[in-house]
């Protein structure tokens, strides 16, 4: 299953491999669409890719971490 998804990080966790602890614990394949990120904030247009419940319980981790987690529904990346 694949989900697209824009995360936004908090400035504490900017500089944490967060993306890369998520798809190492949970299974999941990142394929990062677009990214900013600077020294306050990040953004990222994922598209991820792993089973139902791996998807969830990822995600579940990153908002417990203070990612926000926005769903994408369409097939064009801005």
């Amino acid at each position: 299953m694949k989900k697209r998804v824009k995360l936004i990080f908090p400035q504490h966790l900017v500089r944490e491999p967060i993306i890369f602890t998520m798809a190492r614990n949970y299974n999941v394949m990142p394929n990062i669409r677009r990214a900013r990120v600077t020294d306050t904030v990040g953004e990222m247009v994922l598209e991820l890719e792993g089973e139902q419940e791996d998807l969830e319980k990822g995600l579940k981790a990153l908002r417990s971490q203070g990612v926000e987690v926005e769903f994408i529904e369409t097939d064009a990346v801005e």
